[in-house]
C-alpha cells in the first residue's frame, strides 16, 4: 500500500463546524494509542507510539483547524507548540481560507502550567489559557505575562460549554482540534462536546496499569454509561490503523 497517502484523503468528510447559528466550535480529538489502549507508557517517558506518518496525520489534521487546544500536562510533559508545522502545511491553511497559523489554547483548572513551558517560546501565534476560579490569583498573573490572554470559566474546574462558546463568539474559532491529553479528553466527552475523534491505533503492547489512556477520569459504572461512537472510516497505513468516529452533535 502506498506509504505516501495520506490517511485523510479517501476518507469520509463528516466533518463541519460552519453551520449557522451554531454556538460552539465543531471539536474534534486526536490521538494515538497502542493496540492494548495507552497513550503513552506508565512512566511518561515515552510519550508516543507513532510513526513518522501519524506525525504527518496530526499536522495534516491541525490544518483544518481554527484553533488546536490541550491540557497543561500534555504542554508541560512535551516539548510542544501547537502550531501548523511546515511551510506546506501552513499554504494548505491558506488554500481554505484559514490564517497561516492557528490559534493555540491550553486548559488548566488550577493554572499549574509552567511558564517556562516550550510553548511560550513560540510566539508565532495567539497563545490563551483557560482556568478556573479555582486558580492561585498569583498563578494566573503569571501566566498573563507569558500569554496573549487568561481566561477564567467555571468555579471548581474549567468550565468546558462556556469555554466553546467563547472561542467560537470572541476568536471566530469553527474548528477546534483537541491533542489531549487524556484528562481534558475524558471532560469533553463527558460534556457530550466532541463530534469527531481520529485514532491512529500503533503494533505495539505497552502494559502498564497506570498508563494513560485516551479517556481517563472517573469513567463508568455502569454499561449504559458509555459513549457509542459511530465508526466512519478505517485506513491501513503501514501496520498502523486510522480510525475515526463520529458522534451525535450536542
Amino acid at each position: 500500500m502506498e506509504e505516501s497517502k495520506h490517511p485523510l484523503t479517501a476518507r469520509k468528510q463528516i466533518h463541519g463546524g460552519d453551520q449557522p447559528g451554531r454556538r460552539r466550535p465543531f471539536v474534534f480529538v486526536n490521538m494515538c494509542m497502542s493496540a492494548d489502549g495507552k497513550i503513552a507508557s506508565a512512566n511518561r517517558r515515552i510519550k508516543t507510539f507513532g510513526s513518522g506518518l501519524d506525525r504527518r496525520h496530526l499536522l495534516g489534521l491541525r490544518a483544518e483547524a481554527d484553533a488546536v487546544m490541550a491540557g497543561a500536562r500534555t504542554v508541560d510533559c512535551e516539548p510542544v507548540n501547537l502550531g501548523p508545522g511546515p511551510m506546506k502545511y501552513r499554504k494548505k491553511r491558506l488554500r481554505h481560507g484559514r490564517r497561516e497559523f492557528n490559534l493555540r489554547v491550553i486548559v488548566s483548572g488550577t493554572a499549574s502550567l509552567n511558564p517556562d513551558s516550550e510553548i511560550f517560546m513560540h510566539r508565532f501565534s495567539p497563545i490563551i489559557i483557560v482556568t478556573s476560579q479555582n486558580a492561585d490569583e498569583r498563578k494566573i498573573e503569571r501566566l498573563r505575562k507569558r500569554t496573549d490572554h487568561v481566561a477564567v470559566f467555571g468555579t471548581s474546574q474549567v468550565d468546558l460549554h462556556k469555554t466553546l462558546e467563547w472561542l467560537r463568539r470572541e476568536w471566530k474559532v469553527e474548528r477546534l482540534l483537541c491533542e489531549g491529553g487524556a484528562e481534558l479528553n475524558s471532560a469533553l466527552l463527558k460534556e457530550g462536546l466532541v463530534d469527531e475523534l481520529h485514532l491512529t491505533i500503533c503494533p505495539v503492547i505497552a502494559g502498564g496499569r497506570n498508563a494513560p489512556t485516551i479517556a481517563d477520569g472517573t469513567g463508568i459504572t455502569e454499561l449504559s454509561e458509555a459513549l457509542l461512537p459511530n465508526l466512519e472510516s478505517v485506513r491501513r497505513r503501514g501496520d498502523e490503523l486510522f480510525c475515526v468516529f463520529s458522534f451525535q452533535r450536542t
